[in-house]
């Protein structure tokens, strides 16, 4: 809807002789006796009219030029605001276009021609997943969702941390299980992983090797054998919950040379070292990041000769410009929240373009049952598994539970009310609404002899009372809701919007007869929950949830 005030905004300033490359902003008032938009234009214009912001905004009201039957009132208020209110079936007509456009309704094509790659999860294959990755993969998956709607040719991408220290204490973990099967007493280090998986791979060794493995400490083969077992089980978790990747880029290519060149993360510290950001001291190579402003130079080869985190996360994204994506999104946890400035800085320096590269990080999450919070630990075997979860309360519940709330927020997973078959469980309030309106259809066509096939919101202007208005008016919000949730990266908007159309989609269904109306009106109201169901569909598409018929 606020697309429609753009180009009449426009045209008034090119006549009131205002040139300006500022942002217009139309934005809804809280409160209804405001209008159903405003913008504050006179405000962010009123020095360049050399006028105050009242005056200017009665200038531009006078120059406005709307289509009769769109906007019945348009006023200064306060300061210099301008407020217009719509003509309700204005309303109803726009939202024809929803039944027109059909599973298209949102979609622009402001992506086409660009690719896009969203990377997430990337869990390291050193045990199955926990919940915390479970957030992290959601949200990836609904912000690659989200592109698509806009045109973005899009690559979903797993990083694949199979190099550095952590696989090498996988693969001893494995070894020291495998060597208590085969009847040896050893000292099993409390840092390493102690879960039953690491028990279960060691006993497929022995199954297949006997104890022929004993005699060597090459780690090679518990290392495959426990990459493969636990990447599989990482694979068939997030396809319980419907996410697929397209690409698996494994981070032990990026310490391989290519073609006789460097590998790319010499290449890396060459090019840094170039520039003279690269320094050697305590036995360690370092990014001079103090010649940034920062307090301390941050580690990118260890005394030890690993590299630390930033190195092969710098080469990675480089790898991706070589590729040609003209958008990165990388979905982190907490725990990357002081890494991947250093990597964008990183990429600054070594000539590309920092600004395609987006970050969103998601915060931890902790569970709930019964009152009592489960605690999380990989190492300890104790871990909280997205496994576990998505079998007791389903995959629409977990995957809605862990985006709605911000992604900036810590998340408590309830999983008592996450298995509610009330309005008190999000999930299940939103899927009734939808189900509630299939059910209705469903009568209406035994009833009343509708066509749904036939609907095309030719009646709905003939609606006019608050709760269709209202209804109406939120539907409208939906391409403007998805913009926001891609300028933020943040399906949540998405959630809390579906959550407002279903609770005035109730609300409607309440206070407006549908199948005892008088048939015009009968007609019209069910066109308009048609234009709901397409709507709650769309949205349900994005965010990655099922759209029950019947509940």
């Amino acid at each position: 809807m606020r697309a429609f005030f753009l180009p009449f905004i426009q045209d008034a300033l090119q006549k009131a002789g205002i040139e300006t490359d500022k942002e217009i902003q139309i934005d809804k008032p809280n409160d209804k006796k405001f209008g159903d938009f405003s913008t504050n234009i006179a405000f962010l214009l009123a020095k360049e009219a050399r006028k105050n912001p009242r005056e200017l905004a009665a200038q531009l009201i006078d120059l406005f030029a709307f289509p009769e039957g769109t906007v019945t009132k348009t006023e200064v208020a306060g300061p210099g605001f301008i407020n217009f209110h719509l003509a309700p079936a204005f309303f109803m007509r726009s939202a024809q276009e929803v039944l027109a456009k059909g599973e298209a309704f949102g979609c622009t094509e402001s992506g086409k021609g660009q690719k896009a790659i969203v990377e997430y999860v990337s869990a390291n294959p050193t045990g199955p997943l926990t919940i915390g990755r479970g957030r992290g993969g959601v949200l990836g998956d609904c912000i690659a969702n989200l592109l698509e709607t806009q045109g973005y040719e899009v690559t979903r991408e797993y990083y694949f941390n199979d190099a550095g220290r952590q696989m090498q204490i996988l693969a001893e973990s494995v070894r020291y299980r495998y060597l208590e099967k085969c009847g040896q007493t050893v000292e099993f280090p409390e840092t390493h992983y102690q879960g039953d998986y690491i028990g279960e791979i060691a006993e497929t060794l022995f199954i297949e090797h006997g104890d022929e493995l004993t005699a060597t400490e090459e780690l090679t083969i518990f290392k495959e054998s426990a990459e493969a077992v636990i990447f599989s089980s990482i694979r068939r978790t997030l396809e319980k919950i419907s996410i697929k990747h397209d690409e698996f880029f494994n981070e032990h290519t990026l310490y391989q040379s290519r073609e006789g060149q460097p590998s790319a993360n010499r290449q890396v510290i060459d090019v840094l070292d170039a520039k003279g950001f690269i320094g050697n001291y305590d036995g360690a190579t370092w990014f001079l990041t103090t010649k940034l402003g920062q307090e301390k130079d941050k580690v990118l080869i260890k005394s030890s000769g690993d590299p630390s985190y930033r190195l092969p996360d710098i080469a990675y994204h480089v790898t991706k410009f070589e590729r040609g994506f003209d958008l990165m999104v990388n979905v982190f946890g907490a725990d990357h929240i002081d890494e991947y400035p250093d990597v964008l800085e990183a990429l600054k320096i070594l000539g590309y373009d920092a600004s395609k590269v987006k970050v969103a990080i998601n915060q931890f999450v902790t569970t709930t049952v019964g009152g009592q919070t489960v605690k999380m630990s990989t190492r300890k075997g104790n871990a909280d598994l997205l496994d576990d979860l998505i079998d007791d309360v389903g995959a629409d519940a977990t995957r809605l539970f862990f985006i709605m709330r911000s992604k900036d927020s810590h998340l408590n997973f309830d999983v008592e009310l996450a298995k509610k078959q009330s309005k008190d469980n999000p999930v299940f309030y939103l899927q009734y609404a939808h189900a509630r309106i299939c059910s209705l259809v469903r009568l209406a066509e035994k009833e009343v002899g509708f066509d749904e096939a036939a609907a095309t919101g030719e009646s709905l202007p003939l609606l006019d009372s608050k709760p269709e208005i209202d209804l109406a008016s939120a539907l409208l919000d939906f391409p403007d809701v998805i913009q926001s949730c891609l300028r933020l990266l943040e399906p949540q908007k998405m959630v809390e919007y579906l959550h407002t159309v279903a609770e005035r989609y109730h609300k409607f269904y309440q206070e407006c007869p549908i199948l005892k109306a008088d048939e015009n009106i009968r007609t019209a109201r069910l066109e308009l929950s048609l234009t709901v169901r397409q709507v709650l569909r769309n949205g349900f598409r994005i965010l990655g949830i099922s759209a029950p018929e019947s509940m």
